[in-house]
């Protein structure tokens, strides 16, 4: 048995739900991912602010790089890490517009999260922005909110500009500022934004509270995700994960120690919905059904 799945035996054993979606076929090696949903609820904020149309230019990303990266990329040949991320969102997607939606607080904004550096929580955000961003009636808002160790701009390849931290501390920095559309129609980011001392005051202030219940409240049709500071190596996750109705913690399976997953489940006890997954695990799998097999690429780490 496996570290990570006798934290989860204990997390089962002290009475939290579990319910399992996994995602992909089971009998071949390949890396992917499993999920797991933990449900809890909190009370609602009543918060509102004004904010601007997001008019601005449309920023190129190089899909082919991506690809190259390991990218569930549009139009990419990686049919298997598609079909995966089809899996994973299928769940969220439900929480945040379906009959799962029902009692959870802003359920369309997602935090995307892990307990240290390196799990791989940044591949699994863009993946699965990626991923929602082609549903034909969904869109999908993703915002570097790893403030002290930004990844979403550079691994897209966005040029610096103005991000979360400039609106935060700039009364003068507009929503229409600092959001860069991308060529596909249904993906817009949001970069970090420039190192700050007082970051961490800044993402816990009213302004960002505002800001978080204005996002899930004005756009209905949109999905947000936020990429996070790891957990235990920053306090920013945690306050982050108190914002948004639904988190992911991505835990690199057969590497994250048990007491270091139960300490971050218990920094997220608070939160609506809790999902679990599972990156770079490995399955025997006799038949291949895709034909090849394939790796989660420099950013899987």
């Amino acid at each position: 048995m496996s570290i990570i799945e006798k934290a989860l035996n204990k997390l089962k054993n002290e009475n939290v739900v579990l319910s399992a979606s996994l995602a992909g076929n089971s009998n071949k090696i390949v890396e992917d991912t499993h999920l797991l949903v933990v449900d809890e609820i909190i009370k609602k904020e009543e918060l509102s602010v004004d904010i601007n149309d997001d008019k601005n230019l449309i920023f190129d990303i190089d899909w082919k790089r991506l690809s190259d990266l390991g990218f569930a990329t549009p139009g990419s040949s990686n049919t298997e890490a598609i079909e995966e991320y089809r899996n994973i969102k299928r769940p969220l997607v439900n929480n945040a517009f379906g009959k799962g939606s029902e009692g959870i607080s802003r359920a369309n904004l997602i935090l995307v999260t892990s307990s240290l550096p390196g799990e791989g929580k940044t591949f699994t955000a863009i993946n699965l922005a990626l991923s929602i961003a082609n549903e034909r009636d969904k869109k999908v808002l993703l915002i570097d909110a790893d403030v002290a160790r930004p990844s979403v701009s550079k691994v897209l390849g966005i040029n610096e500009t103005p991000g979360l931290i400039e609106y935060l501390d700039d009364a003068d920095v507009s929503f229409s500022d600092i959001i860069v559309r991308t060529s596909i129609a249904g993906l817009a980011v949001i970069p970090a934004g420039k190192l700050h001392k007082y970051s961490t005051e800044l993402l816990s202030s009213n302004k960002m509270a505002l800001f978080v219940e204005e996002l899930s409240n004005r756009y209905p049709d949109r999905i947000v995700i936020f990429d996070s500071p790891p957990l235990l190596a920053a306090t920013q996750g945690e306050v982050l994960a108190r914002l948004v109705g639904q988190v992911i913690l991505v835990i690199e399976a057969e590497q994250t120690l048990q007491n270091v997953v139960m300490e971050s489940v218990e920094k997220l006890a608070a939160c609506d919905v809790v999902l679990a997954l599972f990156n770079k695990t490995k399955r025997n799998m006799d038949i291949n059904y895709y034909g090849y097999g394939y790796g989660y690429g420099q950013y899987a780490h």
